[in-house]
């Protein structure tokens, strides 16, 4: 349940293997732009939720899925109201719907990231951008270094920073500041951990910048090299912003759902590149639903090794 889509992926997978898609639905929901002026998700924004939480495990039980996992993002843990819309969404669906911390989610997202690029990555630098929040990490394991989330989502810097179609030069001023300053904080939390081999972008947004940009569209397939160059997003960010939303959605690889958002998201991926002295990130396609699939999975592997390998252990 993600800021802007909520998603429900099946998968065909075992311990070991990995995880094939067998099935997909989303909704564009775009919780974050559902709440109101006191931080509450709106009566209809948590209608829908309900809605589709119970489409939702009536589509996987006619698929035969056997297990179901349910998570949220920052759009719930922010939320003013968020713990009674978690109780009437098990309430009226039977989801247990588990909402995940900041730096959880960035560190499964990395999870990700490092199972689909591998070792021979070495340190990975991975940037998130949801609709709710930015997620970094990086690292030379599987768990990062540094997990980091801030509230600097696409939705919500639309909702709160943009204040016409297309925004006034005094609000996207206004807005760059409020997104350098932001990642400015942490970028040494981040940098004292060594240059990265690797920046990886994952999320929508990246995907859709990187394609405007120049990158082969998602019909060649998941496995072809995508990258995002800084220099490319400086010459892109201009252009969006002399367009209106429904502009943007022509343009390729843009969706009508998320066009309205993409100069935000453009400004956090370009303020992000920058201060963290990233030249070119590389496409991910897996994402955080991979990384909680690829966490599950570890659990129940673990019963299978002896008892004197586990982790931590030195073999």
């Amino acid at each position: 349940m993600g800021s802007n889509t909520v998603h429900l992926l099946l998968v065909d997978a075992h311990p070991g293997a990995r995880p094939l898609p067998a099935h997909k639905h989303k909704v564009q929901l775009r919780l974050s732009e559902l709440i109101d002026a006191d931080g509450r998700i709106s009566r209809r924004g948590a209608d829908r939720l309900v809605e589709f939480c119970a489409e939702a495990v009536a589509l996987a039980e006619d698929k035969g899925a056997e297990r179901i996992l349910a998570f949220a993002t920052s759009a719930l843990r922010d939320a003013a109201n968020g713990e009674a819309v978690l109780a009437r969404v098990r309430e009226e669906s039977g989801v247990d719907l588990q909402v995940l911390a900041g730096d959880e989610e960035s560190r499964l997202t990395f999870l990700a990231v490092r199972r689909w690029f591998g070792w021979s990555a070495r340190r990975v630098l991975m940037l998130d951008i949801g609709g709710g929040s930015l997620e970094l990490a990086t690292g030379i394991d599987e768990d990062p270094d540094a997990a980091l989330s801030l509230p600097l989502g696409a939705g919500r810097l639309t909702r709160d920073w943009c204040d016409a179609d297309p925004p006034s030069a005094t609000a996207l001023r206004s807005l760059r500041k409020h997104v350098r300053a932001r990642i400015a904080e942490v970028a040494g939390l981040v940098l004292r951990h060594g240059r990265p081999d690797l920046a990886v972008g994952t999320s929508k947004t990246f995907r859709s910048l990187a394609r405007v940009a120049g990158a082969p569209p998602s019909s060649d397939g998941i496995y072809v090299p995508r990258r995002l160059h800084l220099s490319d997003l400086q010459g892109v960010v201009p252009m969006l912003a002399e367009m209106t939303a429904r502009q943007r959605a022509e343009l390729p690889g843009v969706s009508a759902g998320r066009s309205a958002q993409l100069l935000a998201g453009a400004l956090v991926a370009e303020g992000a590149m920058d201060l963290l002295e990233v030249d070119t990130v590389a496409i991910c396609p897996w994402a955080l639903r991979e990384g909680l699939i690829l966490r599950q999975l570890d659990v129940l592997a673990e019963p299978s090794l002896p008892a004197s390998i586990g982790a931590g252990s030195h073999v």
